[in-house]
């Protein structure tokens, strides 16, 4: 932020087409940052012009190579006076911009981005990444609801979307189901370079042939370590390496139990935590097999669609919007999120499948990736959004009687 409190600039070069001001905490890791990164890429090379408002992170620096305009505003905070004083900063950005459309990621950004738009006289589309928590007391309902106050809602799974439905009332006129896409030629084995892989191999101490579980995440109870850990506790082969790929919290003591209960289940020789991994799909291509032992509601499942992306049969528990992203015995395993014995047979199942079958699989599964998980299927379904939105402004404004000038004073 400038001392004016003026919004910190760094203005791409844009196109002709609409501007989009996309609003959201941060440009960290997430995603919901991931989808910004992609969609406003996507408008750029389509001759929109996107703008992404936020306050700061490693995203910044992606955008400024694809040539999108970045502004610097604290839009992560939730302190009511600063959610107000950025009404004001992004109404004066949405003018001097010459904005037509706003597009919230959060709640903290939906409720600075909504006033903004009213006032502006634009439409507000607000994205639905996951289902909110607390939503049965008031306040944080009314705080949550923010989301769905939105022109157009978009959810990115029929999980959340039917949260929305019955949660916040948002009927089938104004909501859309707008999966996450990723980039399937980033995630193509063809694409990765074997040294990208061996790095890896190196730096975990695997040895060649050695099969590989893999769950990638960031390590945080939600995504099902323990339940993992149980289930493999059960299995009769121990010919494998299990991987737990992913970053542990700012206190560590999650990822203190987890090594643990390794050890007090007498798996130190099968079960690794390595930390984590900037170059996912290398890391997925190690694998033999992924697995998503998520024991909460999983808004969509990004990992599952990039480990189908590089053919990899996937192992995930059946909750949330987990099940969408796969085809059930055709690309994987869905199991019960509360049966280790489940899990475990399933991932028996994963780690002896013959070589032919195993081919047949990864054929399915990117050919999935293919039909309905790319950044481009994404990109154009928000695209059609905000073409309905900016179509409905023309038409009303069109549909608007003249405004008759007033009369001049008299003499």
């Amino acid at each position: 932020m400038s001392e004016d409190n003026e919004p910190a600039r760094d203005v791409g070069e844009g196109g002709a087409g609409p501007r989009i001001l996309q609003v959201l905490p941060a440009l960290g890791e997430g995603g919901a940052e991931r989808d910004t990164l992609d969609l406003a890429g996507y408008l750029i090379a389509h001759g929109w012009t996107p703008l992404v408002v936020s306050s700061g992170g490693r995203g910044e620096s992606e955008l400024r190579d694809l040539g999108v305009a970045t502004f610097r505003l604290p839009l992560h905070a939730k302190n009511p006076l600063v959610i107000r004083a950025n009404i004001g900063r992004l109404q004066r950005l949405v003018q001097e911009q010459d904005v037509q459309l706003i597009h919230a990621h959060s709640r903290a950004a939906a409720w600075s981005g909504r006033y903004a738009a009213r006032r502006c006289g634009i439409p507000f589309v607000t994205t639905f990444h996951g289902v909110y928590r607390g939503s049965t007391r008031f306040l944080k309902r009314r705080y949550n609801g923010i989301m769905a106050q939105g022109d157009r809602v978009i959810a990115v799974s029929e999980h959340v979307a039917a949260h929305v439905r019955e949660r916040y009332g948002v009927d089938s006129d104004r909501l859309r189901v707008i999966p996450r896409g990723i980039d399937v030629d980033a995630f193509a084995a063809e694409a990765i370079d074997r040294e990208r892989i061996d790095v890896l191999a190196r730096r975990w101490h695997v040895l060649k042939q050695t099969r590989i579980v893999m769950l990638p995440g960031r390590i945080t109870r939600i995504k099902g370590h323990l339940l993992l850990l149980q289930a493999i506790e059960q299995m009769a082969r121990r010919n494998f390496v299990c991987l737990l790929v992913g970053r542990p919290g700012r206190k560590r003591s999650y990822a203190r139990e987890i090594e643990r209960q390794i050890e007090a289940r007498g798996l130190s020789k099968v079960v690794r935590l390595v930390g984590g991994c900037g170059d996912m799909a290398a890391a997925l291509s190690l694998a033999d097999v992924v697995v998503v032992p998520s024991i909460g509601p999983e808004a969509f499942g990004r990992v599952s669609i990039e480990a189908q992306a590089l053919g990899r049969p996937v192992v995930a528990t059946d909750i949330g919007g987990l099940g969408e992203t796969m085809m059930p015995a055709a690309t994987g395993w869905l199991v019960p999120p509360d049966n280790p014995g489940e899990l475990a047979r399933a991932l028996e199942l994963a780690l002896a499948m013959p070589d032919d079958a195993r081919a047949r699989l990864a054929v399915r599964a990117r050919s999935l990736v293919q039909r309905r998980f790319t950044v481009e299927r994404m990109a154009e379904s928000t695209m059609a959004v905000y073409r309905e939105l900016l179509d409905e402004e023309v038409s009303a404004a069109a549909d608007a009687p003249a405004r008759v000038p007033d009369a001049p004073p008299a003499d």
